[in-house]
């Protein structure tokens, strides 16, 4: 059973990515100690709230380096949420620099008529990446459970692996590159679809673990 830490910095609602990854088949744990990055078959890096102080918590639990390191080597990485705006380079919410493991930024969502900031509810996804591991069972259109003001923009749209639209803006839904996914919406909040998403994302996980010798 592939062993998932669940990263703590104080910014999100840890128990439900670990009850999601539960039902999915994993064996979660909660840590905020870069030991246990090294130890785990994969990292989840949930979170709700602003980019400033998130970046902020994982700089005073010594995590910004472990976590770059981990993924650098290859290890599986699911954002969620907050999770996946870190992984960029800055926020337009504020002024810390993020992970900068995807190139590009965050950006707020215009003010519309009839639309609401945050964007907050259930939306449709439009799938790319018809290959990528988290999409098997999964197809444009399926609805999963969004709660954000802003939105990545990569400078390379090849990573873009969903969008949704809001109003007349469509944006970055979810993202893919190498051994990280990440997903602006929250998979542990949408129903069978975001299950189908989190056991399609551990199973991707038993895959790449090593093969016990004999």
């Amino acid at each position: 059973m592939a062993k998932i830490a669940v990263i703590d910095y104080d910014m999100g609602n840890l128990h439900s990515a670990c009850k999601g990854l539960a039902i999915a088949g994993a064996s979660p744990f909660i840590t905020n100690l870069a030991a246990d990055l090294e130890r785990a078959d994969a990292l989840v890096l949930p979170g709700d709230g602003a980019f400033d102080p998130a970046m902020q918590h994982l700089r005073a639990r010594d995590l910004v380096q472990p976590l770059k390191e981990a993924i650098a080597s290859g290890k599986p990485f699911l954002g969620i949420c907050l999770g996946l705006q870190l992984l960029f380079d800055y926020s337009d919410e504020g002024k810390e620099a993020g992970l900068g493991l995807i190139p590009g930024h965050i950006k707020k969502f215009r003010k519309e008529p009839d639309i609401t900031i945050p964007h907050m509810g259930w939306n449709q996804l439009t799938l790319a990446q018809p290959e990528l591991p988290l999409w098997q069972g999964i197809h444009s259109g399926d609805w999963v459970y969004f709660v954000h003001s802003y939105y990545a923009e990569p400078l390379d749209a090849a990573v873009v692996a969903a969008t949704t639209t809001h109003g007349t803006q469509t944006v970055t839904a979810a993202i893919a590159k190498d051994n990280i996914m990440a997903m602006q919406y929250h998979p542990e909040k949408s129903a069978p679809a975001g299950l189908t998403m989190l056991a399609n994302f551990v199973a991707w996980v038993e895959a790449q673990r090593p093969v016990a010798a004999l």
